[in-house]
C-alpha cells in the first residue's frame, strides 16, 4: 500500500531536531525559520515539553471527555494569566480547521443564523465548514458547496459595514493576520468597524489565531495589538509545539449547552502537557517579548536589502515580498541549510521561526540570505 499522495514535500528527509536545528537523513543539519507551518513555538524537542509529555506517559496517557480531566481547567487558568483574557470559557479540540468548524457552529446555534462573513485571501482549514470560508476555489469540493459565506476585500471598510447591516450573518471570521495569503493584516479601521458594527448588528466576530496567536507576534494573540474583544478565538498549531491540539475561547456571554459540542481527543492528557509546557516556557523565558525585539531586529535587516520590496507582519510572523521569485529563493536557501515557506503570492517568502530563535541564528540566516540574493542580477528582478 502506497500513501495517499496529496503533498508536494521537499526531497529532503528529517530525522532530528532540537530547538531551530533540524537533521537530515545523510547528517545534513538545518536552521528552521518556518517551524512547519509555524507550529515549533518554544523549539523542536524543548526539554521541558519532552519532560511534560514523558511524565504524562508514566501516569495515564488517554481517556475519553467522559471523565472529568483536571489538566484542562489548569490549562485554562494558564491561558487567562499568560493572555490577560477572563471574560471566556475554553473548548479544546485537535486541530485548526476543527477549532474554526467548532467556532462557527456556536456562533450559528447563538444568533440562529446560517451566514459567515469571511476576507478575500482567508485561509481557515480544509473540513467542510472551514473550506468554505477559505478564499481558493481550487480545493472546494461539491460536497459542501450549498454552505452559506460572503467574502469582502480585506481593507473595504464601506462594503464590511454594509454587509453587516444586513444582519444576516451569525459571524465575521477573521485571521489575526493572513498567513498563506502572504501575511497581511486589516488597517486599523477595518478593526474598529468590527468592533462597533458586529455588536451593533448582533453578529459575533471570530478570531482566528491560529497561525498569529501563541505569542508570536509580541502578544499572546495578534488582535491584542488591536483595542478590540473577539466573542470567539480560535487557536492551533504553536499552542502544542508539535502535539496535535487546538481551542476556542468562548465570552462568557455565550453559555455552554450539554452535548451540543463533542470530541473524542480533544483535551487529552498528553494535549494537556503539551500545551502547559508551552504556556510555561512562555513565561518563563519572557518569549513573547523576545520574539518582538528578535522580528524587530530582523525586520530592519531585512529592509536594507535591495531585493526587498517590503517587509510584512508583526514579531516573528513576517512575509518578505521580493522582487524575484520566492520558490526559487525558498530552494535555493533549503539548499544552504536554511528552511522558509513560501505563500499564495509568488513573491512572499514567510518566516515562522521558533520563538527561542537566537540572534546569532538570525544573523546566519542574513548572511545565507545574502548569498543566495547575491546571484540575481537586476533583470531577473520585478520592480
Amino acid at each position: 500500500m502506497n500513501t495517499f499522495d496529496v503533498y508536494h514535500p521537499w526531497k529532503t528527509v528529517f530525522v532530528k531536531a532540537n530547538g531551530a536545528t533540524i537533521t537530515d537523513d545523510k547528517g545534513k543539519t538545518y536552521l528552521d525559520f518556518y517551524g512547519g507551518h509555524g507550529v515549533i513555538s518554544i523549539g523542536h524537542n524543548h526539554p521541558c515539553w519532552k519532560q511534560a509529555l514523558s511524565e504524562r506517559l508514566e501516569h495515564i496517557s488517554y481517556y475519553s471527555n467522559a471523565v472529568t480531566i483536571t489538566e484542562q481547567q489548569q490549562v485554562a487558568q494558564s491561558l487567562v494569566t499568560i493572555s490577560g483574557l477572563t471574560d471566556y470559557r475554553l473548548f479544546l479540540c485537535n486541530s485548526g480547521a476543527e477549532a474554526n468548524e467548532n467556532a462557527m457552529k456556536i456562533a450559528s446555534f447563538f444568533t440562529k443564523r446560517s451566514k459567515i462573513l469571511a476576507f478575500k485571501g482567508a485561509f481557515h482549514g480544509r473540513t467542510a465548514g472551514a473550506i468554505a470560508v477559505t478564499d481558493n476555489p481550487g480545493i472546494y469540493a461539491p460536497f459542501g458547496a450549498d454552505l452559506a459565506q460572503d467574502f469582502i476585500a480585506l481593507d473595504d471598510v464601506e462594503g464590511l459595514k454594509k454587509a453587516l447591516e444586513t444582519q444576516q450573518y451569525a459571524a465575521v471570521i477573521l485571521e489575526g493576520i493572513q498567513g498563506v495569503a502572504g501575511v497581511f493584516e486589516v488597517s486599523e479601521m477595518v478593526w474598529q468597524t468590527l468592533e462597533d458594527h458586529c455588536k451593533s448588528t448582533g453578529t459575533l466576530l471570530i478570531l482566528d489565531e491560529i497561525q498569529s496567536g501563541c505569542g508570536r507576534t509580541g502578544t499572546y494573540f495578534a488582535f491584542q495589538h488591536h483595542n478590540i474583544q473577539p466573542d470567539l478565538i480560535t487557536m492551533a498549531k504553536g499552542i502544542g509545539n508539535g502535539f496535535p491540539v487546538a481551542g476556542v475561547l468562548v465570552t462568557n456571554e455565550i453559555e455552554p449547552v450539554k452535548g451540543q459540542l463533542g470530541t473524542t481527543f480533544g483535551g487529552s492528557y498528553m494535549a494537556c502537557a503539551a500545551m502547559q509546557a508551552v504556556l510555561d516556557e512562555l513565561h518563563r523565558s519572557a518569549l513573547m517579548q523576545h520574539a518582538s525585539e528578535t522580528g524587530t531586529y530582523l525586520k530592519q535587516q531585512l529592509e536594507q536589502h535591495p531585493a526587498v520590496l517590503e517587509v510584512k507582519g508583526r514579531g516573528l510572523m513576517i512575509g518578505i515580498r521580493l522582487s524575484v521569485n520566492a520558490s526559487e529563493v525558498q530552494s535555493a536557501l533549503l539548499e544552504k541549510g536554511i528552511v522558509t515557506g513560501t505563500s499564495a503570492c509568488p513573491f512572499t517568502l514567510r518566516l515562522l521561526p521558533p520563538l527561542t530563535i537566537t540572534k546569532a541564528e538570525t544573523d546566519q540566516l542574513l548572511v545565507v540570505f545574502e548569498e543566495v540574493m547575491s546571484v540575481y542580477s537586476p533583470q531577473n528582478q520585478i520592480v
